[in-house]
């Protein structure tokens, strides 16, 4: 049986992963400050461990990179391997879980969205989307287009189309959303009708 690391060399793992993170997220030290709210220098010295990790720190950081706490400090498996997924609230409407834990380029969530009544607010913003239905049926305006899909149809477009999605017929509905922020796009690979 393995024996548990100790504090001093957890403490020892932060600076490292927190270098790997940033790395894989791919932001400065000046855009991670802006967004943390914590001094360049300071998150230096916490990437070479010429500083402890201290709470008032780590907690920016993991909102930052998108990751439980756990994952900035290397905390010890305690051996359930089942995912505690946490349902939150849509500002406009309805409810989304986030499906993926890592800073990763794609985020992958399940929303259940409600009706938002039945005139579009067109939304834009940098991204690729790609949403599947999981139930009910999703309403879909996309630029020029009016949809309307329904179980097991899929839609992937460039958020920075005006698009709006909702309710199609005053009933929950059920969908699979990849996010990609940079407009990374989806690859889906499916062997061809014979």
């Amino acid at each position: 049986m393995d024996t548990p690391p100790t504090y001093q060399t957890v403490l020892d793992e932060v600076a490292p992963r927190l270098r790997r993170l940033r790395a894989k997220s791919g932001l400065t030290l000046a855009a991670l400050s802006e967004t943390t709210g914590i001094s360049k220098s300071t998150l230096s010295r916490l990437e070479s461990g010429q500083r402890r990790p201290s709470l008032e720190l780590l907690l920016p950081l993991a909102g930052a990179y998108r990751v439980p706490l756990d994952d900035l400090v290397g905390a010890p498996e305690v051996g359930d391997p089942r995912v505690r997924l946490r349902p939150r609230p849509m500002a406009n409407g309805g409810t989304f879980v986030p499906l993926t834990r890592g800073p990763g380029p794609l985020q992958a969530y399940k929303m259940i969205i409600s009706d938002r009544g039945t005139e579009p607010d067109l939304r834009t913003h940098e991204g690729y989307e790609w949403l599947y239905v999981l139930d009910g049926r999703l309403r879909l305006v996309l630029a020029e287009h009016d949809l309307v899909l329904g179980p097991g149809e899929v839609a992937e477009f460039d958020t920075r189309l005006p698009h709006w999605f909702s309710s199609a017929n005053g009933q929950p509905v059920e969908i699979l959303s990849l996010f990609g922020r940079q407009g990374e796009r989806m690859h889906v690979r499916a062997k061809p009708h014979a």
